[in-house]
């Protein structure tokens, strides 16, 4: 038992340095831009850019309107899958890990090829059309973490229960939705509303070939032609998406003090 604590112990520690000595480095040079003494300069500089903040709230619109597509469309998929085509969930899950193996590249060029505005259906050619590109594919992108999530909580309910109890009363399926199973699923929802955010705060592929002016492409913009902000910019990314992970806890652990004070 002590040699096997004393590997997890390293294995941990060893992890603990790999993970934050760089970003201890990095966090580090990003106050080194007055020479000679440590400044929030560069923080500054970025926070201040008008180009930031409209990529900033552009990605963060976009990471909305992807997080409301993507529970429309995978908390009624999970349901009705684990309700009546549990055959069908191998199916499902398989379908839902290829944006994992299929690169956002090949995506993005797929996109560009079916819908340009040669198309029988032109999106490319407005920008309205190409926003709603970029929407669906954050949808695709989020697509494995957002369903395993819903798929999560639906395994903690008596779906089948719920919904016969639901219909003996007389509600119909799109209550039964909207009143019953989605509040009962609310915080595997949230879990994964804050992974997709982080998803699509820092993605860079189908934003920067879609032509769109979203943070990713911003970043890497800012990191070819400075020195000391893209260190920032990237210490205030790392910080968003570890904003993300402290509310899905937070949430969580809200959710199991509430079932517990009941």
């Amino acid at each position: 038992m002590k040699g096997n604590r004393f590997w997890a112990w390293s294995a941990l520690i060893f992890g603990l340095i790999y993970f934050a000595l760089p970003l201890i480095g990095m966090t580090e040079f990003s106050f080194r831009m007055r020479r000679g003494e440590y400044s929030f300069d560069a923080y500054r500089v970025v926070l201040a850019d008008p180009n930031f903040r409209a990529t900033f709230s552009y990605s963060v619109t976009l990471a909305v309107l992807t997080i409301i597509l993507s529970v429309c469309l995978t908390v009624p998929t999970a349901y009705w899958v684990r309700l009546r085509m549990p055959r069908w969930r191998p199916v499902i899950e398989f379908v839902t890990l290829l944006p994992l193996v299929v690169p956002p590249i090949v995506i993005v060029f797929g996109y560009i090829r079916l819908y340009n505005t040669s198309s029988l259906l032109p999106l490319t050619g407005t920008i309205t059309g190409t926003n709603a590109l970029l929407v669906a594919g954050y949808t695709v992108l989020s697509l494995p973490y957002m369903y395993r999530a819903v798929d999560t909580g639906l395994r903690a309910i008596d779906v089948q229960t719920l919904t016969e109890a639901a219909q003996s009363l007389g509600a119909g399926w799109f209550t039964i939705m909207t009143r019953i199973i989605l509040p009962n699923v609310l915080v595997a929802v949230l879990s994964g509303a804050f992974l997709t955010f982080a998803i699509v705060i820092g993605e860079f592929v189908l934003a920067a070939l879609l032509n769109r002016p979203a943070f990713g492409p911003y970043m890497q913009l800012i990191g070819a032609n400075r020195a000391y902000e893209p260190a920032a910019l990237a210490v205030i990314s790392f910080g968003i998406t570890w904003a993300c992970m402290g509310l899905i806890q937070l949430v969580t652990r809200f959710s199991q003090a509430t079932r517990a004070s009941r």
